[in-house]
Formats: structure tokens, sequence, C-alpha cells
């Protein structure tokens, strides 16, 4: 009788696993590629902008859709009142909403991080006055929050991230603690406290490497509230300047032509909406790639 080898299975390395179960949705993976697309733009959009942003073309005012009649292919979406090309300030608009997002996320990661771990480990007095606080960010609306931040801090685009991440703050600090609480009755944890290990270790070095899987898909669906709050800011004039191109303000500039040139609103509008729908779609990927209970 012949004997059959059996080869074993290559194990698969966390990246090929994550990739495995991040491949499955669908929609995941439709909403990573377009968010390639736009950190594309954002990174080259000096490149593959076909006009200035700020270049006002005076005879070519409200200038309609290439594929409509009077639309001119050297303006492929169109133009605004004031002649500036719809394509290329959405494209410049991509950078900054995408720094923003960049920016107010990290920012209230690692401020959340910190907080929430300390809360979470030390517990006691700490712990209830950090959360008696974010309790009452909480209670209060986020955007109504970081429109009180920009009215006092005055209306930029540097401000309106601060007032961003600050209002992200709490949903990181009661994720953080959550996490943090949950695996400090771990055995793990236990015997590193018992052979000698301090605080600051026990904190950064054991714990925190597993609290990392539902913040990074906080952050992730933190980029998406980001930018809707830094759109809502622009469209309210507490955001970017004019003449800056960002997706907001072009909505706040566009709404007297609503109803003769709908591609003013329209093109800024989809922008948002379907940048904001990538991201969320890219989160539920992430968390059914990083959470083991639903790979079983």
């Amino acid at each position: 009788m012949s004997s059959q080898t059996v080869t074993a299975p290559i194990p698969k390395t966390p990246l090929q696993e994550f990739w495995h179960y991040f491949s499955t949705n669908k929609g995941a993976v439709a909403g990573l590629s377009f968010i390639v697309l736009i950190c594309f733009m954002a990174i080259f959009a000096d490149f593959v902008a076909p006009h200035s942003p700020s270049q006002q073309y005076r005879d070519a005012l409200l200038l309609p859709p290439a594929w409509l009649q009077g639309g001119n292919w050297s303006f492929v979406l169109g133009t605004d009142d004031v002649g500036r090309d719809i394509l290329s300030r959405l494209i410049h608009g991509s950078r900054l909403s995408i720094s923003v997002g960049i920016v107010a996320v990290t920012a209230s990661l690692i401020m959340g991080i910190l907080l929430g771990l300390i809360a979470g480990y030390f517990k006691g007095m700490i712990d209830t006055m950090i959360m008696r606080i974010v309790d009452i960010m909480l209670a209060m609306p986020s955007l109504l929050l970081a429109i009180a931040i920009v009215a006092i801090l005055g209306p930029s685009i540097v401000n309106a991230a601060l007032a961003i991440s600050i209002v992200s703050l709490p949903h990181y600090v009661r994720l953080t603690r959550a996490a943090t609480m949950a695996e400090m009755s771990k055995d793990y944890v236990t015997s590193s406290r018992v052979i000698g290990a301090g605080p600051l270790r026990l904190m950064f070095i054991c714990i925190l490497p597993n609290c990392l899987a539902p913040l990074i898909v906080q952050a992730t669906l933190g980029f998406s509230t980001a930018i809707l709050d830094m759109a809502a800011l622009g469209f309210l004039g507490l955001g970017a300047q004019p003449p800056t191109p960002e997706w907001g303000s072009m909505l706040s500039d566009a709404l007297q032509f609503v109803q003769r040139a709908w591609w003013v609103v329209t093109f800024p509008g989809l922008m948002i909406l379907i940048t904001v729908l990538a991201f969320n779609l890219m989160g539920d990927g992430l968390r059914d790639a990083l959470d083991p209970k639903l790979k079983q």
C-alpha cells in the first residue's frame, strides 16, 4: 500500500490572517479602496487637480458639469459663482479634511489612552474625577460643544481641529478605561505585578497592547466623525476661512445657488457623504478582523 504524505498547512502570519478576515467584508474593502484614493488625491493634490483651487475664471461663472449642455471639459464638474473649478477645490479640500482628521484623531486618541489608563488602573478618587469630567462633556451635544470652543478661541482650521479633538476625547477615555479594568483581573497582569513590574510598565507594556483592537476601530470611526464635524464647522463659518477650499465652506457658499446651479451644492455634499461612509465601512471591517469572538 502506498502511503500518502499529509502536508501540514502553512501557518498564516498575523497580517495574512487579518487580511483574510478583513477581505471577506466587501463593503470594508470598498471603503478602504476609496480612502486610499482620497489619500492619494490629498497627497498629490497639486499635481492631480486640473486648476488652482483659488483661480477665478470670470468668463466661466456657474458653468455646469461637462456632460450637460453648456458645459466645458476643461471644468469637468463645473465652476462656482466666482468661476473657480469645483473639481480642483474638491481635490484640495480632501487634503484639508484628511489632515484635520489625522490631527484630531491622533490628539484625542493619545489623551484618551492616557486618561483612560490612569482612571482604569488607579481607580478610586482619580477615576471618579476623570469620569465625572467625561460625563459632563458627554452630557452636551458634541457639535454644540465644538461650536462653543471655536467661538471662544476664534474661527480657524487649527482651532476647529482642537475643538474636534476635545469633543472626541470622552469616547476614547471610556473605552480605554473599560478595557483596562477588564485586563486588570487577568492572570498575566497579576503575574507581572508579583515579579515586580511598576505601574508604568503594567499600564503601557502589559495592559495597553491588549486594549488596542477596540481603540483602532474607534479611531477609524473617529475619522468619519472628525470629517463630518469639520464640514459642519466650515458650513457655519467657524472652520476654514475663505478662500481656503473646504467641503463644508463650499456648501455654505453655494446655498444661494441651490435651485439654479445644483452642481455647486451636490458634489461637495457627495464627497462628505461618500468619505464618511467609506470610513464607517472600513471600521466595520476592522471590527470583524480584530475581534476574536467574531472569528470563532
